[in-house]
């Protein structure tokens, strides 16, 4: 409150002069915001992991140099025990180098039952190209692909 502040100062005001003041000047209370509340049933993650390596998630960030260069991170996580697989950094990131990682992960770790993909991921190949390149590893290796819609509940 602005005249607590200004009466520990010394100025002998009361809240009606701080209001009439306000007023004179123009100015507009700040207005509190509402927090919207969430009706309905709360979202259910679809096939959620129960064990470890049953779902892996992997996701694909973008972030900026000091000097304006562009930088992609490649994560994949065991959505069960929520530990992070591996972490790629690099300037691009093409559809060979997600079935690269993958293909190295499920090697020294064992095959997914799942994976679980941003259906809104874009990179210099086009969304259509990872996919397409994702798809074609998990036909072969026998794997099902869980996509989400952008921005929802990633994991369980």
């Amino acid at each position: 409150r602005i005249w607590a502040l200004l009466r520990r100062e010394g100025w002998p005001v009361n809240h009606k002069r701080v209001h009439r003041i306000w007023k004179e000047e123009g100015l507009d209370l700040r207005r509190r915001r509402r927090t919207k509340r969430a009706y309905g049933p709360k979202g259910e993650v679809e096939q959620r992991a129960t064990h470890p390596d049953h779902v892996w998630t992997y996701d694909i960030c973008e972030d900026r140099t000091e000097r304006g260069g562009q930088l992609r991170v490649l994560s994949v996580v065991d959505e069960f025990t929520r530990e992070c697989l591996a972490i790629e950094v690099a300037r691009s990131i093409s559809g060979e180098a997600v079935v690269h990682l993958l293909t190295w992960l499920s090697l020294t770790r064992g095959r997914p039952e799942h994976i679980r993909a941003d259906a809104g991921v874009r990179l210099d190949n086009g969304s259509e190209f990872i996919a397409r390149a994702v798809r074609e590893w998990l036909e072969q290796e026998g794997c099902e692909t869980i996509y989400i819609t952008p921005g929802s509940l990633r994991m369980g």
